[in-house]
């Protein structure tokens, strides 16, 4: 049993220390206090970690669980958009039913998974462009601190590319710690705490993060997981168990700044693989020992969200745009896929990544509706145009020559 430990405990760590501060950034940018989002990221390690183990343990398979990172990324981008951490907080609690509905309700499910590919994509590409361009920006602004990490990442992703984002954010850790001396320090504590914070349902708030936040979770996150576990051979996954598991977590887990739980995508490869154990039956325990190390990460909370807090913003952003690189091809790829679809996927990616804010309502709504309709518009023209004129009139068809 000790293979499929060790595969669990990588696993968490490496989930961790590649998103960490990504979580931290994204809830201090809807207005969330450096104790609010420390206690964010202690419910979503400790809420991931009982989903994994109860769930895995009573299906016996691999059912590993993580927080939403292109959901993170969506925070961050939405910085301004709500002044109100409680309505970001009821925009969470909004996304956790949503995915509850989806597991309870087939329809819902099966008509999230069919949202169009290039508006699903180019949403996910549009959401992650400005921070797969922090790299660059960090290294003319921050170079002494910048300039490694993306050294270190770029060396590691050809040798070593299950750890180069780890890698990346110790070196980036090593130049906070070494710039800011002992100062960071002073806000942090070693004690776990949740903070509860009353929820508002604003909807400009819940259009604009909320709903925006269910898709990429969705498309982003479950599709995906669901995906990798089909592909190591589970294609008896309890689907609406798991989606209703999570989306009831994550409405629990909203007041204390848990944004949202899904299905893990790139630690599940490693836990469910063969990586993990050669007998498959044996690889629930993985997400088991995935799920201890991350409530004991967890305890660390404030630490972490202390050292994210003394970092200059660009370059926790940085690494955190390393880390999403693969998730930013992936989008433009499904995006961009289709030729008769790309005038659509670029419309959409630009709208999104504009970082507009009309009526209050994010560039992430904006950018499906908008995306949308030229999809309609378009659709309708090529449909026509590839239709050639038939002067016969309509009629019953011709009867088929008797056999």
């Amino acid at each position: 049993m000790l293979q499929p430990i060790i595969a669990g405990v990588i696993g968490a760590l490496t989930g961790f220390a590649s998103s960490f501060a990504l979580v931290v950034a994204g809830l201090l940018a809807v207005g969330a206090s450096p104790a609010e989002a420390a206690s964010g990221l202690l419910v979503l390690c400790i809420g991931q970690a009982l989903l994994a183990g109860l769930l895995s343990w009573r299906f016996r398979l691999p059912l590993s669980f993580a927080w939403s990172t292109p959901g993170a990324a969506l925070l961050v981008a939405a910085e301004g958009t709500t002044g109100s951490y409680g309505a970001a907080i009821g925009a969470f609690i909004v996304c956790g039913l949503l995915i509850l509905v989806s597991g309870l309700w087939p329809w819902l499910g099966r008509a999230m998974t069919r949202i169009p590919m290039p508006l699903a994509g180019a949403m996910l590409a549009g959401i992650l462009f400005p921070i797969c361009i922090a790299p660059v920006t960090a290294v003319i602004e921050q170079p002494l601190l910048a300039a490694p990490v993306v050294i270190v990442w770029l060396l590691l992703v050809r040798w070593l590319p299950r750890w180069a984002v780890p890698a990346a954010m110790l070196v980036a850790i090593v130049g906070v710690v070494a710039s800011a001396g002992d100062e960071w320090m002073l806000g942090a504590t070693l004690a776990p705490a949740f903070t509860l914070t009353m929820p508002t349902l604003d909807p400009f708030v819940i259009v604009s993060l909320g709903l925006p936040l269910y898709i990429v979770t969705m498309a982003g996150q479950n599709v995906p997981g669901f995906a990798v576990l089909t592909t190591l051979g589970y294609r008896e996954v309890p689907a609406r168990t798991l989606l209703a598991a999570s989306g009831a977590a994550t409405a629990l887990a909203a007041p204390f700044g848990g944004y949202a739980l899904n299905l893990a995508a790139i630690t599940a490869a490693l836990m469910a693989g063969p990586d993990s154990h050669p007998d498959p039956a044996r690889r629930w325990v993985a997400p088991v020992a995935g799920g201890a190390t991350y409530v004991l990460l967890g305890l660390g909370a404030g630490v972490a969200t202390a050292l994210v807090a003394a970092a200059p913003p660009i370059l926790i952003i940085a690494v955190a745009g390393l880390a999403l690189l693969g998730a930013f091809a992936s989008g433009l790829v499904s995006a961009f896929e289709a030729p008769e679809t790309r005038l659509t996927a670029a419309v959409t990616l630009i709208v999104v990544a504009s970082g507009v804010v009309v009526a209050g309502i994010g560039s992430a709504f904006w950018g499906l509706l908008v995306g949308g309709l030229v999809m309609l518009v378009t659709h309708r023209r090529s449909t026509v145009e590839r239709t050639p004129a038939d002067p016969t009139p309509a009629g019953p068809p011709p009867a088929k020559e008797p056999s």
